[in-house]
């Protein structure tokens, strides 16, 4: 059954290719959604899709590609948008 979650991610994930790398990731365990830059700083990621792709992809994310550095991360399942892409915003 399919999920959605708003996902915030603050810490050094930007210009660490960490949108890049999160759509990359979503894409390739079939998920949908987006992720962008917020005025802030942190990202915003809705993603949306199966249970076991939505905990690998959230697990990445608690630790980002390797130039990131993730200090807080918040997670909240909302009702589904049925996105037909994951897309990266600006």
């Amino acid at each position: 059954m399919a999920e959605h979650f708003e996902i915030r991610v603050y810490g050094r994930v930007r210009n660490v290719m960490f949108r890049y790398s999160a759509a990359e990731l979503a894409r390739s365990l079939g998920l949908t959604g987006f992720v962008q830059n917020e005025p802030d700083g942190s990202l915003a990621i809705e993603v949306e899709g199966e249970e076991i792709a939505l905990q690998d992809f959230t697990a990445w994310c608690r630790k980002g590609p390797p130039l990131a550095r993730v200090e807080r991360f918040e997670i909240r399942e909302a009702p589904l948008k049925h996105f037909a892409v994951f897309e990266i915003r600006w």
